[in-house]
């Protein structure tokens, strides 16, 4: 399961750059191509990071630990595909000129808080290695609360980009909002709670249903046995 599992996530993950690829060299894109796959890869960047940030409050209700390799896995395709937007942004958009992406980062609100989100997971992907997490100790879960942080901000950004109708930006605002309250300690330690009591629910019944299986059958009233 594992296995299938994981070359499941890398294709998932994978089939949104092999579809935009695949539009760009039959010609099939939009009548603005870069606008079109700047946008595709950065929603496609908030899926999977969106995603990452569901493992853990999945395996927090579920104890599936199957799930657990697969957060660094989105994480980090989530960040491939925040680099490409921010490359086809800066380059296909702006020609890598300077002064073009100055005016355009600090004039326009939704580019300064997208850059901002970038700046944010940079560090997170380059410190995703059990290496850095042995070099960091206590410090690496610290750092990678701030994945919360560019999720918030890429949110924003998103909203800022739309401008009119910024239903789906706040549909995934909502989510990452209740992926944040999960972490919280009470609400976390109140989860577990509840899937303790449900597990011993359940181990209560199946040893009922045992009890029940096993117990000899009582005789009719009346009948006495071939004994007496």
């Amino acid at each position: 399961m594992t296995r299938w599992l994981r070359w499941g996530t890398h294709s998932a993950a994978l089939a949104p750059l092999a579809v935009i690829l695949f539009l760009a060299w039959q010609g099939r894109l939009t009548a603005n191509p870069i606008q079109d796959i700047t946008l595709r890869t950065g929603q496609t960047a908030l899926v999977l990071l969106v995603l990452s940030l569901s493992i853990t409050p999945l395996y927090t209700a579920f104890t599936i630990k199957e799930l657990l390799p697969l957060r660094r896995r989105l994480g980090l395709y989530a960040f491939l595909y925040a680099t490409l937007h921010f490359l086809i942004f800066i380059g296909l958009d702006y020609g890598f000129d300077p002064e073009l992406l100055k005016e355009a980062i600090f004039e326009k609100r939704y580019a300064l808080v997208g850059f901002a989100a970038f700046l944010v997971m940079l560090p997170l992907a380059l410190t995703s290695t059990k290496g850095w997490m042995r070099r960091l100790g206590k410090r690496w879960k610290a750092l990678h609360r701030w994945v919360y942080v560019a999720a918030l901000l890429v949110i924003v950004h998103y909203v800022w980009l739309v401008k009119s109708d910024i239903r789906v930006p706040l549909l995934y605002g909502a989510i990452v909002g209740i992926l944040l309250a999960l972490r919280i300690p009470a609400v976390t330690q109140r989860v577990r709670q509840f899937r303790q009591a449900r597990r011993g629910g359940r181990a209560s019944d199946a040893a009922t249903a045992a009890g029940r299986r096993v117990a000899p059958k009582s005789q009719p009233p009346g009948r006495e046995s071939a004994a007496d």
